[in-house]
């Protein structure tokens, strides 16, 4: 029989999409598909001054979670509706086209804008706002690649870039994400732990975010997505807490480095070689 060859032929038997998003159920204590524990950290890279033409700006890893920050102001309020006597803040989060494994649409959607007023919501406490009267803070927040807890990863990276732009604050700010599933909490989930669904009761699973003020030992922003039980989502909370606690040091490692950076006087090895290039002109 002839065969159509304008036509590319399929293979003989095919598997529905969903099974390839299929994971096994995994029991307590069994370690992660990429070998942490429940409550261990992704490794984190953090740098600050990464956009030149930015007031300030900062640039995070968490795992394969890409996010960059860009801090413009403090400038004059465009709008006279718009005027206020205390500083305002702006935030905008976006997710580049190719961040997912979907892609995204160049307008911003209703994801992207809950996920802006959770980072506003974060850093307003943070902010010392009555040291700019009349003046506003745009901060832009880009996600390149979501590997999951992109949200805790955008509130990080945003507080890095406020304090990299010299903007007063009472204290930096921390973000982490914990994953409900069931009776296990996964600790900054990946994006196959937050779609994960099997071994989950109904008034068991769901996301937890938080911002921390580390230094104050305060929580300016708390967001719940999915069904917990108090208990449950108060112990979520705590373990969130932790996950910011653990990267607070990394956070104020990075703004040293990037201050002594900018200020040469506070490098001690600028300092030193600048000693030495004095000592050989003499």
């Amino acid at each position: 029989m002839p065969t159509d060859s304008r036509r590319v032929p399929g293979p003989q038997d095919s598997r529905s999409p969903h099974w390839y998003g299929k994971h096994a159920t995994r029991q307590e204590g069994d370690t992660r598909p990429d070998g942490r524990g429940d409550h261990d950290l992704r490794p984190v890279y953090l740098h600050a001054g990464v956009v030149s033409q930015a007031t300030g700006s900062a640039y995070i890893e968490m795992g394969q979670t890409k996010v960059i920050a860009a801090v413009y102001g403090p400038r004059e309020i465009a709008r006279r509706e718009e005027f206020t006597m205390k500083g305002r803040l702006c935030c905008e989060l976006k997710f580049a086209t190719f961040a997912c494994r979907r892609r995204r649409q160049h307008i911003q959607d209703n994801q992207e804008k809950d996920g802006a007023l959770i980072v506003l919501q974060a850093l307003e406490p943070a902010v010392c706002l009555d040291r700019f009267p009349k003046s506003q803070v745009d901060v832009y927040i880009t996600v390149l690649q979501d590997d999951g807890s992109a949200l805790a990863a955008a509130i990080t990276c945003a507080a890095a870039g406020l304090a990299d732009a010299g903007v007063m604050m009472y204290d930096v700010v921390a973000g982490c994400s914990v994953r409900q599933c069931g009776e296990r909490q996964l600790l900054d989930p990946s994006v196959s732990e937050e779609l994960c669904q099997e071994g989950e009761s109904a008034e068991d699973h769901g996301m937890v975010t938080v911002g921390l003020l580390p230094s104050l030992n305060q929580v300016s922003a708390l967001a719940l997505d999915g069904h917990l039980e108090q208990q449950t989502a108060v112990q979520a909370v705590k373990t969130c807490i932790g996950g910011c606690q653990g990267i607070y040091p990394i956070l104020k490692d990075c703004l040293v480095t990037s201050t002594r950076k900018k200020i040469p006087a506070l490098d001690p090895k600028s300092s030193h070689a600048s000693t030495e290039g004095q000592n050989g002109q003499t």
